[in-house]
C-alpha cells in the first residue's frame, strides 16, 4: 500500500502546486498594475511596489491554499477514475476512505500552514503594508521630483527640473523657489545641480552650478542679485508624522489577541463584536480545509461512461460562494445583529453536512453519485444545443443525402 500512497501523492502534488502558483500570479498580476498605478501617482520609488507585493502574497496565500488543495485532490481521483485506475483499487478491495489518508496529509498539513498564515504572518503584513500606504502618501519614503512639473518639497519650497540624467544625479534646468520665516524669497535658477546628503537627516544640501539667485525683502528697495558659478542651497526636509500602532483594524491583529479582544471588558460592544467575528471567520476558514478531501473525492469522480468535468466547475463554485457567504455572515456578526460564532458556524454545518451527504453517497451508495442528475441536464442541454448550431444540421443532411 506505500506505493500507492507515494502514487496517490505525486497525483496531488503537481496540480496542487500548480494551481497554487497560477493562483497567486494570477492575484498578483491583478495587483501590480494598480500598485504601480499608485506609486507612480504618489511620486514614490518604484521599488516600493516589490515591498507591497511581499506584504500582499501571504493575503494571496491564504486564499490559494485552500483552492489548490481542493483541484489537487480533485483532479487527482478524477485521473484515477477516467483512466480505470481508480475501479483496479476498487477491486482489490481498497475502500474511499483508505483512499483518503493521502490527501489528509496534505489537508492537515496545508491547514495548518494556513493557520500560521492566516493567525500570525498576514496581520503583520498587512500592518506593513498600510504602513508603506501611509509612507507614499506623506512623502515619508522620499517623493521623487517629477522631471517638467513643480515639486512642493514643503509648505515653504517648489523646485522645478528640466532635465534629469544618470538616475536623478545630474540634474539640469533648475529653478528654486523658497520663502523664508521672515517674509523674504528666494529664487534661483541654475544651468546644473546635484542633491548631497549632510550629518543632519533632517537636512540636505542642493549643490547648484552656473546660475542667478534673486534675494528679497520687504525692507530692500530693490531685490538683491547674485551671479554664482557654484553654490550651495540648505533644502530642510519637511517632517512627518509617525504611523499608528498596529491593530487600528481587525485584519491586524493576531488570533490570540483577536481571542482576547474578544472578551476585553473595558472594550466597547461594537468593538468586541467585531473582534469575535473576525476571530470565527479565521477559524471557520481553516476548519473548512478538512472537508476539502471529502469534496474532492465526491466531485472528482465522473458517472460511469462519462468524462464531464461538472465536477470541477462546481468545485470552485461551491468553495467560492461558501466564502462569499462567510464574509458577509462576518458582516453581520460585526454589526451585533446576531452572535458571531453563529452566525459563522451555522453557515459551515450546512456545508458540513452537504459535504459528508456527497461523500457518503459516492462511498457507501451502490451507483451512487451526488451529482448525476445535475451532469444528466448538462448533457441534455449540451445536445440540445448541438441540434440547433447550423452547422450541425447542415452536415446531417449531407449523410442522409
Amino acid at each position: 500500500m506505500k506505493s500507492i500512497d507515494r502514487y496517490l501523492a505525486k497525483l496531488i502534488a503537481v496540480p496542487l502546486f500548480a494551481t497554487l502558483i497560477i493562483a497567486a500570479m494570477l492575484l498578483v498580476l491583478d495587483r501590480i498594475r494598480r500598485l504601480f498605478d499608485f506609486v507612480a501617482t504618489q511620486g514614490g520609488p518604484i521599488g516600493v511596489v516589490w515591498r507591497m507585493l511581499a506584504n500582499l502574497l501571504p493575503e494571496y496565500l491564504g486564499l490559494g491554499i485552500p483552492i489548490g488543495l481542493m483541484l489537487g485532490i480533485l483532479l487527482a481521483f478524477r485521473r484515477l477514475a477516467t483512466s480505470s485506475e481508480l475501479d483496479v483499487m476498487r477491486g482489490v478491495g481498497m475502500s474511499y476512505t483508505r483512499m483518503l489518508r493521502v490527501p489528509y496529509m496534505y489537508a492537515i498539513g496545508l491547514a495548518l500552514v494556513n493557520l500560521a498564515i492566516v493567525g500570525y504572518v498576514q496581520p503583520i503584513a498587512r500592518y506593513y503594508y498600510e504602513g508603506l500606504r501611509f509612507e507614499l502618501r506623506t512623502g515619508a519614503l522620499g517623493a521623487s521630483i517629477k522631471v517638467g512639473e513643480f515639486t512642493h518639497l514643503g509648505p515653504r519650497m517648489t523646485l522645478r527640473i528640466e532635465e534629469s540624467k544618470d538616475k536623478g544625479r545630474d540634474l539640469s534646468g533648475i529653478f528654486v523657489h523658497v520663502q523664508t520665516p521672515k517674509n523674504d524669497w528666494i529664487g534661483v535658477t541654475a544651468e546644473r545641480g546635484r542633491f548631497m546628503a549632510t550629518d543632519d537627516p533632517n537636512v540636505i544640501i542642493f549643490r547648484l552650478t552656473n546660475g542667478i539667485l534673486v534675494h528679497n525683502r520687504p525692507e530692500f528697495p530693490t531685490p538683491r542679485v547674485l551671479q554664482f558659478s557654484s553654490h550651495d542651497l540648505p533644502i530642510d526636509l519637511p517632517r512627518f508624522e509617525n504611523f499608528r500602532q498596529r491593530g487600528g483594524r481587525n485584519l491586524e491583529f493576531t488570533l490570540p489577541e483577536l481571542a482576547r479582544l474578544g472578551r476585553n471588558d473595558g472594550a466597547t460592544e461594537q468593538q468586541r463584536d467585531s473582534s469575535r467575528a473576525e476571530f470565527h471567520f479565521r477559524l471557520a476558514e481553516v476548519s473548512t480545509m478538512f472537508l476539502l478531501p471529502l469534496l474532492a473525492l465526491a466531485l472528482g469522480i465522473p458517472p460511469k461512461r462519462s468524462s464531464s468535468a461538472l465536477g470541477v466547475f462546481l468545485s470552485i463554485v461551491m468553495i467560492v460562494t461558501y466564502h462569499k457567504v462567510n464574509e458577509y455572515a462576518q458582516a453581520v456578526g460585526e454589526l451585533g445583529r446576531v452572535d458571531p460564532a453563529i452566525a459563522l458556524w451555522v453557515p459551515f454545518a450546512i456545508f458540513a453536512g452537504l459535504v459528508f451527504w456527497m461523500y457518503y453517497t459516492v462511498a457507501y451508495v451502490p451507483g451512487g453519485q451526488p451529482i448525476g442528475a445535475l451532469e444528466r441536464v448538462f448533457s441534455k442541454a449540451g445536445q440540445a444545443i448541438m441540434r440547433r448550431l447550423p452547422g450541425r444540421r447542415r452536415r446531417k443532411a449531407e449523410v442522409v443525402s
